[in-house]
């Protein structure tokens, strides 16, 4: 199974109601994908850094770091900066980074529609 059908299994399963999904489920997930990387795509590192965003505080801001800079270059690009510096900040809009709940409505803008036969050509 690819990392974008991985994605979209996810994303059946759990949908974004954000109240009933478990934190810790998502945490264990990534850190089993972080030990066991599968190489690809970084699609569905990417959502399960995203869910533990929009689930956490900033003490997850250590595993999300641990993601971002901890497996390749190319999963660092994918996992938001603004993520992490917006658990650090207490969700507020610093700088040129929005506010958390911007960036929880982006990232379920983005994820809502997900397709992973959009990403075969890839």
């Amino acid at each position: 199974m690819t990392n974008e059908q991985r994605a979209e299994n996810l994303i059946a399963e759990l949908g974004f109601d954000f109240g009933r999904i478990s934190k810790d489920y998502i945490i264990s997930l990534l850190e089993e994908e972080i030990s066991n990387y599968q190489e690809g795509s970084s699609e569905y590192i990417r959502l399960l850094c995203g869910y533990l965003f929009c689930l956490g505080d900033a003490s997850d801001v250590p595993l999300l770091k641990k993601a971002k800079y901890g497996i390749n270059m190319d999963v660092g690009c994918m996992i938001d900066e603004e993520w992490i510096a917006s658990l650090e900040n207490g969700g507020k809009a610093i700088g040129n980074f929005r506010s958390r709940d911007q960036i929880i409505d982006s990232f379920v803008y983005y994820y809502q529609n997900f397709d992973s036969e959009d990403y075969d050509d890839f």
